[in-house]
C-alpha cells in the first residue's frame, strides 16, 4: 500500500474520532439538530477556504457533481445527526464501537460497483479488523446493559451511510477526479439538509450557548479535515485499502476518551479487540 494512502486514511480516523469525543461538550448546551446547523456549516466554510487552491473547476463533469451531491445529502448531514443523537444517548465510546461496521458496507458496495475485489492477505486483515471491532463494541454494550435496542441501531444506521458513501464517491471519480470538489458539493447539500431539518422542527438555539456553539464549530473542524483526509486517501487508492483504516476511529475514540473524559471503562474483551484490529490493518496494508 502507498504510505500516503495509509496516512491520509489514520488521519481520517483520529479526526473522527476527536469530533466524537469533542461532541460531549457541545451537547451540554445545544441538541443535536441544533448543533449540527453549526458544525456541518463550519466544515463548508473550510472546504470554501481551500477550494481555489484545490480545485480545477475546469474539468468538472455534472455526472461527478450529481453523484457528489447525492452522496452529500447522506454524508456527513444525517451520520452527524445520527451520531449526535448516539452520543448523548449511549456515549462517545460505545457509538464508535458500534458504529465500525463500516467497511463491512463500503467493501461489499464497492466490489459491486467498482470490481474492487481484496487480494488474500487484504481479506484476512478485514475479516481481522471487523472481527476485533466487534468485540470492541460487545465490551461497550456489556458497559451499557439498559440500552434500548432502538438505540444502538443509530450508530449501525451511522455506519451504513458512511461505509456506503465511500465507493459512490469513488464511482464519482470516474467522471471528475477532485476530491476537494466532492467534499465541497457534499458539505454544500449537507449544510441545506441540517438547516432545513431544523427550521421544520422548529429548534431554536437557546440562551447562553456560546460554549456549545463554539464546540460545534471545533467538531465541525474535526468533521471537516476527516472528509478531506478521507476523499484524498479514497483519490489514491482503492475503498478496500481505505476502509478498514479509516474504521479503526473507535480506538482512538476510546484512547481519546480516556485522556479527556477520563473514561476507564474499557474491559479485557475490549483490549482483545484492540489487539485483533490493529492487527488486521497491518494485514490489510501489507496486502
Amino acid at each position: 500500500m502507498d504510505h500516503w494512502i495509509f496516512l491520509l486514511s489514520l488521519a481520517a480516523s483520529v479526526c473522527l474520532a476527536l469530533g466524537l469525543v469533542f461532541t460531549t461538550f457541545g451537547l451540554r448546551t445545544l441538541s443535536p439538530l441544533v448543533g449540527a446547523t453549526y458544525s456541518v456549516p463550519t466544515s463548508l466554510v473550510l472546504f470554501l477556504c481551500l477550494a481555489p487552491l484545490t480545485i480545477d473547476w475546469s474539468g468538472a463533469d455534472w455526472r461527478a457533481v450529481a453523484i457528489f451531491a447525492g452522496a452529500g445529502v447522506f454524508y456527513p448531514a444525517v451520520v452527524s445527526l445520527v451520531n449526535f443523537v448516539s452520543n448523548r444517548a449511549i456515549g462517545p465510546n460505545l457509538t464508535g464501537g458500534l458504529g465500525n461496521t463500516s467497511p463491512i458496507f463500503a467493501i461489499g458496495l464497492a466490489i459491486l460497483l467498482l470490481g474492487e475485489v481484496p487480494s488474500a492477505v487484504q481479506g484476512l486483515g478485514i475479516l481481522g479488523v471487523c472481527a476485533g471491532l466487534v468485540l470492541l463494541a460487545l465490551d461497550k454494550v456489556r458497559s451499557h446493559p439498559s440500552v434500548r435496542l432502538m438505540v444502538l441501531a443509530l450508530p449501525l444506521l451511522g455506519a451504513f451511510l458512511r461505509g456506503a458513501v465511500q465507493p459512490v464517491v469513488k464511482l464519482g471519480y470516474d467522471y471528475w477526479h477532485a476530491p476537494f470538489a466532492a467534499g465541497l458539493i457534499a458539505y454544500l447539500m449537507s449544510s441545506l439538509v441540517v438547516w432545513g431539518a431544523c427550521m421544520t422542527a422548529g429548534q431554536h438555539r437557546p440562551e447562553g450557548a456560546r460554549a456549545g456553539i463554539l464546540w460545534f464549530m471545533v467538531i465541525g473542524l474535526c468533521n471537516g479535515l476527516a472528509v478531506v483526509f478521507l476523499y484524498s486517501a479514497l483519490g489514491r487508492g482503492e475503498v478496500v485499502q481505505v476502509s478498514p483504516v479509516v474504521a479503526t476511529y473507535p480506538l482512538f475514540t476510546i484512547l481519546f476518551n480516556r485522556l479527556i473524559h477520563r473514561d476507564r471503562s474499557m474491559g479485557a474483551r475490549g483490549f482483545i479487540g484492540s489487539a485483533v484490529s490493529v492487527a488486521g490493518v497491518v494485514a490489510v496494508i501489507l496486502g
